[in-house]
């Protein structure tokens, strides 16, 4: 756990990690869930890390829509309890038909046939 917040840090402050682990080991099944203070942060190194090779593994960085906390959540501690119950991340309202656009908001833009997004 201490490597993938010294690794992921560079991009922000980890609030959150959930290592998964096997029930009878307690060994890592190589994969875990991270939650940063903020949503930049997030945006950064899922950008940055997905599909670059750390120890010789090439890993998957990802957003999570929904995330579940474990099953077995008794021996969680007062912060990740209470970031289970509140959601991890920035929560955005949603838009409703009466809100004006404002310069940050994603709008469709059309694009020619055969023309690349970047």
């Amino acid at each position: 756990e201490g490597d993938v917040i010294c690794v992921f840090s560079q991009y922000g402050e980890v609030v959150n990690i959930n290592l998964v682990r096997d029930k009878k080991t307690g060994k890592s099944k190589g994969f875990c869930f991270l939650c940063y203070e903020d949503q930049r942060s997030t945006i950064l190194a899922v950008d940055n890390f997905n599909g670059i090779k750390i120890k010789g593994r090439t890993i998957r960085v990802d957003h999570v829509a929904n995330y579940r906390p474990p099953k077995e959540s008794d021996d969680l501690d007062d912060v990740t309890k209470a970031l289970h119950a509140k959601g991890c991340g920035v929560k955005t309202p949603p838009h409703s038909s009466s809100d004006s656009l404002s310069e940050d908001d994603d709008v469709p833009v059309e694009r020619q046939k055969g023309e690349m997004c970047s």
